[in-house]
């Protein structure tokens, strides 16, 4: 492999998450505020309220038990958010703060399922699945009915527009609509005219009339002073939700008239407008491209004229009620995320294939969101072309697309194609121009497809529909599944990547077969030519990434390190470096030269199908099976200079400490070796104090003009010391000088004193028992020695 060139950048040693894009929304009740401006959902344990203009998560709201959420509702003042667990716990928000104000039992005996607040926000009804209905009042915290009678889950529960009325609605699992009394306590009406459940019920603006819908496929108008249908119209399709629209008239809805119209949202996965006194279907949205989405949910915000409306695959869809003109797109859950790209000349956006037919397009900036729709099977690969403005698509419906995007950011398909017998579950653009595509198919053959010059002109328009692609080239390769195709960056070589554990090398655009890598152990998922050298790297099953040459398709070098199978591998640094992604949830950075792994990013949880490097190699984006989308930054250059920084600092701080200490100002000193964070710096100070001739007199006085968190720092110091015979007495002798003159209260009140005092007792049992059994030794010696001098010797008598 030719050595990578001098001085083309340094190589990369981290990356971090710059941005993350996270499922905020998965199933359930949706609610706009009054204002237009907050959309509040349920994902899992979690109330999510979005800022509808930047489509940001503001807040996220929990429980303390941290169990799911099964119902809430946000008060008509747009002041209290209430919601109800699984544990049967209801909880009150002051949402704006992101604080509980109160907390109580629901009483139910099962989870609550449906709830809604009063027109003067003061009254709480919820709906049990143990089939009772409750009213609480929100501002004097006691509950005030019970109604049984329900049979089975009660899962819509509504209160009378006109509060003076004080009426309940309820409806259970037996389809029955139940009107309640809150002045008599009891049950006025059980009205009957659908078969299976009631999905809505929505009031006439004087309040003498109601609307419910049903999966039944009929909408019922309701006479609420004689409780009597007094109109069923048939929709002919299952109904998850019928919105009564505003007496106005409405031109480009085909409302002329003021009577009473409503929307309905269903299975058919579009809104429709019906008038109320001919049942007449006035308005139906457009069937955009793909599979039918049906429609789960759909809410009004009458004073801010917006309408949402909630796919099955978890879209969220703002409209201008009065237009039904689409405002804004929000993609609330995107299941299995298997491939992303970076788009745009300048990467201002970003493409995502998920476990669906349609493709999601997210501006960076703004985080606006277009969903795209074009497959009628789930999306499995995207790539992009070199300008960044067009890109293609191929999916399991055997099709591929090619999308542009323009100038204000907007995508539109203007190519489709289809050819293979099987699922395509690989693309790759040409690299030098915008000149073919090529795709790869469990059909076991790759198709060579050109680009038609028409959607090259300047002129070029999508308004007149997509263009057909028509396949130039189509080659059998493999004995398996074509996981990876990947075209050389000259446009004359491509490299396919198989389940029958191979690559193998073509000639393009005759596909002829130059050579063949083996020695994978199991299937590749991923193969990829250098940007700078005649080097191919391959990602395989068998938990490794090689290097291959291709002049003579030896390997080259093999990269060990992930616990499972390797899915994508990217060029960075120049080709000097290696980005790749697993199965474990991890991406790895490497340099080539070393075959050091560098880095390991985990913020996945699950399988990173989706990688790949911005133009600048400044940015990776990274998609996995956990619905996470992440944005990384490379970071190297600044963690350099923030070490290089830190660095020259400690070198200033060092000399000044040394200065500090030859000019004996202790106090300056020790806090500054305090501040530097560094235990043994500091016990060199405190051994320079003691070794003063006034040692105790001048560590007591340094030690109590300390402030207190230098204190608590160097008490934790003391505990490092302490576990060392050698240190131990500097520790002691701090320690002595805290308890002597620090009154009990105020050592208390340090921070983490309990656990330091639970290390420091057993290390200091253990050298007093030490000291005493040294002192012991040693009054035994001077014992022994005493004992051992022997007597003077008598003199000698003195010659005679």
């Amino acid at each position: 492999m030719a050595e990578p060139v001098a001085g083309v950048g340094r190589f990369k040693a981290n990356y971090a998450v710059e941005r993350k894009i996270e499922p905020f929304y998965k199933g359930g009740k949706v609610q706009l505020d009054q204002t237009g401006q907050h959309l509040f959902c349920v994902c899992g344990s979690r109330v999510n309220i979005l800022d509808v203009a930047s489509g940001a998560v503001l807040r996220s709201l929990e429980q303390e038990d941290q169990e799911d959420i099964t119902a809430f509702d946000l008060s008509p003042d747009d002041e209290v958010l209430v919601t109800a667990s699984r544990a049967l716990l209801l909880a009150q928000w002051a949402w704006r703060e992101g604080s509980i104000t109160r907390l109580w039992k629901a009483i139910h005996t099962a989870p609550v399922a449906a709830m809604a607040f009063d027109p003067t926000s003061t009254l709480l009804a919820t709906g049990g699945c143990d089939g009772a209905v409750r009213v609480w009042d929100v501002m004097r915290h006691y509950g005030t009915h019970h109604f049984r009678g329900s049979s089975g889950v009660v899962h819509l529960v509504a209160f009378h527009p006109d509060p003076a009325r004080l009426l309940l609605f309820s409806s259970a699992a037996d389809a029955t609509i139940r009107v309640w009394s809150l002045q008599d306590q009891s049950c006025l009406a059980a009205m009957t005219a659908h078969y299976s459940a009631v999905t809505s019920l929505t009031f006439s603006a004087d309040g003498h009339s109601m609307l419910s819908s049903g999966r039944d496929k009929i909408c019922v108008f309701w006479d609420l002073r004689t409780h009597q249908a007094t109109k069923t119209v048939p929709v002919f399709e299952s109904v998850e939700a019928a919105v009564l629209l505003p007496e106005e008239p409405a031109p480009e809805l085909g409302v002329k008239s003021k009577g009473l119209h409503f929307l309905t949202a269903g299975d058919q996965g579009l809104l429709r407008m019906w008038e109320a006194a001919s049942g007449q279907c006035v308005y139906t949205q457009r069937q955009l491209p793909g599979p039918k989405q049906e429609l789960t949910r759909c809410a009004l915000a009458p004073s801010a004229g917006l309408l949402v409306s909630v796919t099955a695959d978890h879209n969220l869809l703002l409209y201008e009620a009065r237009s039904l003109q689409l405002r804004k797109q929000f993609a609330g859950y995107s299941e299995e995320v298997l491939d992303v790209r970076f788009l745009g000349p300048e990467d201002s956006h970003i493409v995502v294939a998920s476990n669906s037919p349609s493709l999601k397009v997210f501006e960076l900036q703004t985080m606006a969101c277009q969903i795209l729709h074009g497959h009628t099977d789930i999306v499995l690969a995207l790539d992009v072309f070199r300008k960044g403005r067009l890109f293609a698509s191929c999916a399991k419906d055997q099709s591929i697309c090619i999308w542009r995007m323009n100038k204000a950011g907007k995508v539109a398909c203007v190519a489709q194609g289809s050819g293979h017998t099987h699922s395509v579950g690989t693309i790759c653009c040409s690299r030098l121009k915008e000149t073919f595509l090529v795709t790869g198919s469990q059909d076991c053959t790759v198709k060579l497809w050109p680009i038609p010059e028409v959607l090259l002109s300047k002129g070029a328009s999508s308004d007149s529909g997509p263009v057909l692609l028509q396949a130039r080239a189509t080659q059998r390769c493999h004995d398996k599944d074509i996981n990876s195709v990947a075209v050389a960056p000259n446009d004359k070589l491509l490299a396919t990547g198989s389940q029958d554990r191979t690559a193998k090398l073509w000639a393009l655009p005759q596909c002829r077969l130059l050579g063949v890598f083996s020695g994978h152990r199991r299937g590749l998922w991923c193969v990829q030519f250098s940007p700078m050298d005649q080097v191919l790297a391959t990602a395989s099953a068998d938990g490794t990434v090689k290097l291959w040459a291709l002049q003579d398709f030896s390997c080259l070098k093999t990269f060990e390190g992930h616990d499972a199978s390797v899915l994508k591998v990217a060029f960075v640094s120049r080709g000097t470096q290696l980005l790749s992604s697993g199965s474990d949830g991890l991406v790895k950075l490497w340099t080539i030269k070393s075959n050091e792994c560098v880095k390991t990013l985990d913020a996945h949880e699950d399988k990173v199908w989706g990688l790949h490097c911005s133009r600048l190699d400044d940015r990776a984006l990274t998609g996995a099976s956990d619905s996470c989308v992440i944005l990384w930054k490379d970071v190297t250059e600044e963690e350099q200079a923030e070490e290089q920084a830190r660095r020259e600092e400690e070198v200033v701080k060092q000399q000044e400490l040394d200065n500090l200490l030859h000019e004996r100002r202790y106090l300056r000193a020790l806090g500054l070796a305090i501040s530097l964070d560094r235990p043994h710096t500091v016990l060199t100070v405190i051994q320079a104090i003691r070794r003063d001739p006034e040692a105790c007199e001048k560590l007591g006085a340094t030690v109590l003009q300390l402030r207190r968190d230098q204190k608590e720092a160097l008490l934790r110091f003391c505990v490092t010391w302490n576990t060392n015979s050698r240190h131990c007495h500097e520790a002691q002798a701090v320690l002595g000088v805290l308890l002597r003159h620090e009154a009990p209260e105020e050592l208390l009140a340090y921070q983490g004193l309990q656990a330091s005092l639970e290390a420091l007792l057993p290390y200091t049992e253990r050298h007093f028992q030490r000291l005493s059994r040294t002192l012991q030794a040693a009054t035994f010696l001077d014992f022994l020695w005493h004992n051992m001098k022997l007597p003077p010797l008598p003199v000698a008598p003195s010659a005679l």
